[in-house]
């Protein structure tokens, strides 16, 4: 029998509605377990099933909010002078040795023409471009108390757990977002706690207020060749032709060195990050995973299964075995010699500060790895 993914998708989101609409009613004499059931529920509605069917999304954020402001205390208007805690800034956190030269930072922001023109080959960093965001200013998402009280009380996000996909020990979890916020908070990761981290997941849409905390950039809307480098090239399918991402996780939370399909502007709000860049043709020297439908033997690929690869379409998890920030030491020349041969030579790197904006390419190899906690929205086109 034919299954239809959005149908599921729909019914599990109405079934989660009818659920939690139902238990509203026993909730208020509660002592609050069922009314933080019924928001989880409700969350899970967004993350896992998109709130499938017309509506359905406002309509799952108008119940979270009634079920908060019915049966629970919300987190009240307060100051938000906390913040996370972050180190001294070194001159320079480009300590790793496989890159040949820095990002191209450009003095002024090129116009629309001259971006769709000139510009829209290369990586280069906007200093300072988001610097007036609210997410920077009044709304500060550098502090724990703004981010608790934007969600209210009961919210769960979902995180990876473990501080690389690659590893056989990576997972992830549904977490609380206010113990989720707690860990961020608290002391430094270390060797005996494992690495929370959430990626990749649209939480300005899962939490609308920290949506109207950023201005998304003119040049989202440009009509972007294809690269000549990346003939497979398609905007994203959406009605808005965006994909917008956030990122936020410990000091030294890593993404490892992979590909994306869409063009893509990175900004870093909270927190400093380093990311390491290389060209789409020098993927051969990448020493990539092996598509989840390839065979073993197909040596150019290496015989080593990714873990987190993508099975519908292995381009968007195309992921490398090199480690970008590893010594040469931990790295012998012996394991990647085309890696160090061809690729380092053409490799760039930055490390981003709060307000910058940083623009690549599709196809073009990067790595992420976070200096403090870390804040960031990706912004695909």
């Amino acid at each position: 029998m034919h299954s239809n993914p959005y149908c599921w998708r729909r019914l599990y989101t109405d079934a989660c509605l009818f659920r939690s609409l139902a238990d509203m009613q026993a909730a208020i004499a509660d002592d609050g377990a069922l009314a933080l059931s019924a928001i989880s529920r409700l969350d899970r509605t967004l993350v896992i099933a998109g709130a499938a069917g017309e509506g359905r999304a406002d309509l799952v954020h108008a119940v979270i909010a009634k079920i908060q402001s019915v049966c629970l205390s919300a987190a009240s208007d307060r100051f938000f002078d906390s913040s996370f805690s972050f180190g001294p800034s070194p001159a320079s956190n480009l300590n790793i040795p496989s890159f040949a030269r820095e990002v191209p930072c450009l003095q002024n922001p090129p116009s629309m023409v001259a971006f769709q023109r000139s510009y829209f080959g290369q990586p280069f960093v906007l200093k300072g471009y988001i610097s007036e965001w609210p997410a920077l200013n009044e709304h500060p998402w550098r502090s724990p108390a703004y981010l608790r009280q934007v969600a209210g009380p009961g919210r769960v996000i979902p995180v990876e757990v473990g501080k690389d996909y690659r590893a056989s020990d990576w997972t992830q979890t549904i977490l609380r977002w206010d113990d989720f916020l707690d860990v961020l908070a608290s002391s430094p990761v270390d060797d005996r706690h494992s690495v929370l981290y959430l990626a990749q997941h649209n939480l300005l849409a899962q939490f609308p207020r920290l949506r109207d905390d950023i201005v998304i950039p003119d040049y989202i809307y440009a009509d972007m060749p294809v690269p000549a480098d990346y003939p497979d090239y398609h905007p994203p399918g959406n009605e808005e032709r965006l994909i917008l991402n956030a990122w936020l996780g410990p000091n030294g939370t890593i993404s490892p060195a992979h590909t994306d399909p869409y063009y893509n502007l990175y900004a870093q709000v909270v927190g400093r990050k380093t990311v390491w860049l290389a060209p789409p043709h020098v993927t051969p020297s990448m020493y990539p995973y092996a598509p989840s439908s390839a065979p073993e033997s197909l040596s150019s690929w290496g015989s080593t299964h990714n873990p987190a690869a993508n099975n519908t379409d292995p381009s968007l998890s195309n992921t490398s075995r090199v480690d970008v920030f590893s010594s040469e030491e931990a790295q012998s020349r012996a394991d990647f010699p085309l890696f160090f041969e061809k690729v380092v030579p053409e490799a760039i790197a930055v490390t981003l500060e709060p307000g910058d904006l940083l623009f690549f390419p599709p196809g073009w190899w990067h790595a992420m790895r976070a200096e403090d906690v870390s804040f960031s929205v990706s912004m695909w086109f």
